[in-house]
């Protein structure tokens, strides 16, 4: 491949002389993948490459490393082994983040955390969420499948206060800090469990909040529309469905599915529904459905 025109301008431009460059390397049979993430500073972008790499690369190989980073403005990072093993070749230069400018809101992020990878379409997506779901000064807002914040915090502009709540520890570990960087610690919250696993009694323990915010990757929500559902036929004293759910989605068939739910089985209507067009050149859209309470 010599083209690829989903990347990045800049980094499409730069397979070629990657390509020279994994061939040029001593350990280049132990080299399984390069991953790619792309951040934002104030002036340009900051492109962090990933290497795996199953063996211990030689000096001779990091000094190619330096070379390449040098002449095409990438920093390195290695991954030896598991997602929790990424670190820099070399200490410093630009942290990865991303900006939400419409919020006030900057997002640092290490380059294997789940981010979108259309930044600008990003802003756009979480601009008109937070729209649709409308957090007002005085309500209480829960954020399932949070990540690293990336609706949690621009939402935390805007109501009393939000719950993010994620599957990955290292993900809200995230979140807490980006909360605290942010100067929102004390509007936002985080707690990590595994939310393909959710029962009436877990959306109960959580508390009451005024609206949700759901964006679950492609598998969707199902155990979470179930257990609102269930609590629709059999109600808990004290627990008060949220009056609107704004549900984002990158699987149109999940979030098909889990609408089926909430409007026959637990008490909503689909009030608005779109798409947008984060992967362009692919088959893929990101999905928007507003649910209200009928």
């Amino acid at each position: 491949m010599q083209v690829c025109r989903v990347l990045p301008a800049h980094v499409n431009a730069m397979l070629m002389p990657l390509r020279d460059l994994v061939y040029s390397m001593e350990q280049r049979d132990s080299l399984p993948q390069i991953e790619l993430a792309v951040g934002e500073r104030s002036d340009g972008l900051v492109t962090a490459l990933v290497l795996r790499h199953l063996l211990p690369l030689s000096e001779a190989d990091k000094a190619r490393l330096r070379a390449f980073a040098a002449v095409h403005g990438v920093q390195w990072w290695l991954q030896p082994k598991g997602p929790d093993t990424v670190h820099l070749l070399d200490d410093g230069g630009p942290e990865l983040a991303y900006s939400l400018p419409e919020f006030g809101v900057l997002m640092p992020f290490k380059p294997t955390d789940f981010t979108q990878v259309n930044h600008a379409i990003n802003s756009v997506l979480v601009g008109r969420a937070v729209r649709l779901l409308d957090p007002q000064p005085g309500e209480r807002v829960i954020d399932w499948f949070c990540g690293l914040g990336n609706f949690t915090l621009p939402l935390a502009t805007r109501a009393r206060e939000v719950l993010g709540i994620e599957g990955s520890e290292t993900l809200v570990q995230r979140s807490r800090e980006n909360a605290a960087r942010n100067g929102l610690a004390d509007k936002a919250t985080f707690a990590a469990r595994n939310l393909f696993e959710l029962a009436p009694a877990d959306l109960v323990a959580y508390g009451q909040a005024d609206k949700w915010l759901v964006d679950p990757p492609r598998e969707g929500a199902f155990a979470l529309a179930k257990a609102l559902a269930d609590l629709q036929a059999e109600p808990v004293a004290g627990f008060v469905p949220p009056q609107r759910i704004v549900y984002v989605s990158c699987n149109p068939a999940t979030l098909a599915r889990d609408a089926g739910l909430l409007v026959h089985q637990a008490g909503y209507r689909c009030v608005a529904a779109g798409a947008v067009n984060m992967f362009p050149h692919t088959a893929h859209v990101e999905s928007m459905a507003v649910f209200e309470r009928a």
